[in-house]
């Protein structure tokens, strides 16, 4: 499938670009995706929430009151759960949050997601481009051109340029990333994937590499 590579400015060059087909144009799998997806939620949490049981808080042992004869249930120990500052019962623990996933899984949701981003529509090509100094206004007014004013656009470089980043980390709704850290979600939470000419080869290599 061909798509026509756009310039800075947001008009057309007058050429094209085939992407390969057996990345852009497979049949997306949808349990593959929400496995990834899964596993990349998970790993953003870090598991170290924590609460004290009665047998970690500090206080006396001693009984508080006598066994018998005051009316209300028996009570040994203020460090109870049932009093105010006592330890919490069955309270949450330090766990890691990891999914595992088998490699030909992940390289088969990435696929399926630029597929689905292809079959949308969502996927754009523009010629490579360089900033002589970092400005947000300016890539942000590229990415602008390029995406016809939408929200949420992820542009994908072939490698990594400090003028970009620089200039990407300060937009607010829009993202520059490598295409060799270009993963699932990222794919799936954007609103349209802009690829620049020479990121479709590394994204294409990538494939390549990890089924070997």
């Amino acid at each position: 499938m061909k798509l026509d590579i756009f310039t800075t400015d947001g008009t057309t060059s007058g050429r094209s670009i085939e992407l390969p087909d057996h990345i852009f144009g497979i049949e997306p799998n949808e349990h593959a995706l929400y496995l990834a997806v899964k596993q990349y939620n998970a790993h953003q949490r870090q598991g170290t929430h924590k609460s004290k049981e009665r047998g970690e808080i500090a206080g006396s042992t001693r009984k508080i009151k006598r066994q018998k004869g005051t009316g209300t249930a028996r009570a040994g120990s203020i460090k109870s759960p049932i009093f105010r500052g006592g330890g919490r019962i069955f309270g949450p623990r330090p766990k890691k949050y990891v999914v595992k996933l088998n490699k030909k899984v992940k390289r088969l949701a990435r696929a399926s997601a630029l597929a689905q981003k292809m079959s949308q529509g969502a996927i754009k090509v523009m010629e490579d481009f360089t900033l002589e100094t970092p400005k947000t206004s300016a890539l942000a007014g590229i990415i602008n051109n390029i995406s016809g004013g939408t929200n949420k656009n992820l542009l994908v470089t072939s490698d990594y340029d400090q003028n970009l980043y620089l200039s990407g980390r300060n937009l607010a709704k829009d993202g520059v990333v490598r295409a060799t850290d270009l993963n699932t979600f990222s794919i799936l939470n954007c609103k349209s994937l802009i690829l620049t000419e020479s990121s479709i080869e590394k994204i294409a290599s990538s494939f390549t590499t990890e089924s070997k």
